[in-house]
């Protein structure tokens, strides 16, 4: 495939956000550049050289657009025309209420998908330092895991200090080696199709056996640059939480509320659950549990949670740096850095911490960028929408000084008015209503938007 001309657009970065933003101006009738540098330059954390590969989770969380800002996300994206969540949509595996995905198919599907795409084209390169000066318009998509040079150039660019903070991923486990005897499956209060998880009970003595075991297990060293480097709170290693106190988990990954062995006996003190991480169904990833334990501390302590005692795992846990800007300070509202507006930036990079929150900054990103290609100006969404509240979030409503990554919930979005009583809406009844009210205004602004390119 070829792209080429005076409207060329280039996203360095073939994650989700960039995928996505290479889709949506390919979509616009504009040709795209998508610069790629796996596999020229590997990293630490991908397997393979796809397109939008999912190096941490397999689960894009809650697909309930009524009452989760997760799920709200979701179906804006779709009728946004979202590459990801076509994907997504695609290769679904069983996880309840949430939508999970084949890591392998997804990934492959999005390749495919622009690979097909003419006016998209795809170069494997490492693109080092800030895009050259010929890109009039460049979008940096580059995630969690930007190349030191690409790094150091935007810290320079930015006058920044800092762009990285740890993150961490979970083990994934060979279902053929759980025991079955103990484990069983079943959904969190019987959601999806209820029986999406497979549960490993413990009790207190196993609890506190379990707790003691990870806190005297033997972590990864960090390199000397590394060590003043924070951890993202929303994805924190298992045993970071544990260290937090001794009852932590079960207020975590760890809570057995909505579980009972339907074999009966005593309710468990706390659980341990797995999620499906391929569409076989061959593969499961243990919720919650990121480590950066040493492999030999993962297989001695996990082996100790009933139900794992015999387990093999597919892949052990890890940690790696993520990477992001001060964007509050540094971006304008299309995502433009303030100081070099020919350059954007799109998904985790910009402060947004998720797969669909990163995917949809990518969303974004790119619709900004073909509209300006064609003279014209797109208004952001409006902030009551998932994607209008997430954007203005990152490009102002949070304060510069104390930013750190956010994921999409309905805390950032303006309070829901009165019913049409006038009274104030009952607790259980804002967030179906500010679901609502996000996928009318989002019509709206779709409608305004085809409006103003059909000007």
């Amino acid at each position: 495939m070829t792209a080429g001309g005076e409207r060329t657009i280039h996203v360095v970065g073939g994650g989700l956000a960039g995928s996505e933003a290479a889709w949506q101006i390919a979509r616009a009738g504009l040709p795209v550049v998508l610069h790629e540098m796996r596999p020229q330059r590997a990293t630490d954390a991908h397997q393979s050289d796809g397109l939008a590969e999912l190096v941490c989770s397999n689960s894009f969380r809650s697909d309930d657009a009524e009452k989760n800002a997760v799920g709200l996300l979701h179906e804006e994206m779709r009728r946004l025309g979202s590459l990801i969540l076509w994907a997504g949509d695609r290769h679904a595996v069983p996880a309840g209420s949430a939508l999970a995905v084949d890591r392998d198919g997804f990934s492959a599907a999005v390749t495919e998908r622009l690979a097909a795409e003419p006016l998209v084209e795809i170069r494997r390169e490492e693109v080092a330092g800030l895009p050259p000066a010929d890109w009039e318009s460049a979008i940096l998509a580059t995630g969690p895991l930007t190349s030191p040079a690409l790094s150091a150039a935007i810290l320079a660019a930015t006058g920044e200090s800092q762009l990285a903070f740890f993150d961490a991923i979970a083990p994934i486990v060979h279902k053929e080696s759980v025991d079955f005897e103990i484990a069983w499956f079943q959904s969190r209060y019987d959601k999806g199709d209820g029986a999406d998880y497979i549960n490993c009970p413990l009790d207190r003595a196993q609890y506190e056996a379990f707790i003691a075991a990870l806190l005297a297990a033997e972590n990864t060293e960090f390199k000397d640059w590394e060590r003043d480097t924070p951890y993202f709170e929303g994805c924190l290693p298992i045993e970071v939480m544990a260290e937090r106190g001794p009852e932590t988990l079960l207020f975590g990954p760890m809570k057995p509320v909505g579980l009972a062995d339907p074999r009966g006996g005593a309710a468990p003190h706390a659980v341990v659950q797995l999620r499906q991480d391929n569409a076989l169904g061959t593969l499961y990833n243990m919720v919650g549990f990121q480590t950066k334990l040493k492999y030999g501390a993962q297989t001695e302590v996990f082996r100790t949670i009933p139900g794992l005692e015999r387990a093999e795992f597919a892949r052990l846990g890890g940690i790696h740096r993520n990477t992001f800007i001060n964007a509050p300070k540094l971006l304008d509202g299309e995502l433009r850095l303030k100081a070099a507006p020919r350059l954007r930036f799109a998904g985790q990079i910009t402060g947004v911490e998720g797969y669909i929150e990163s995917a949809a900054i990518g969303l974004l990103a790119g619709r900004f960028a073909a509209a300006e290609r064609c003279g014209k100006t797109l208004a952001p969404p409006p902030d009551t929408t998932a994607h209008g509240a997430l954007l203005a979030h990152i490009t102002g409503g949070a304060s510069a000084e104390t930013f750190q990554p956010m994921n999409v919930n309905f805390g950032l979005f303006p309070p829901i008015g009165p019913g049409p009583d006038g009274k104030r809406l009952k607790k259980r009844e804002r967030k179906p209503a500010m679901s609502a009210r996000a996928l009318a205004d989002l019509a709206t602004w779709v409608e305004a938007s085809q409006r103003g390119a059909a000007a």
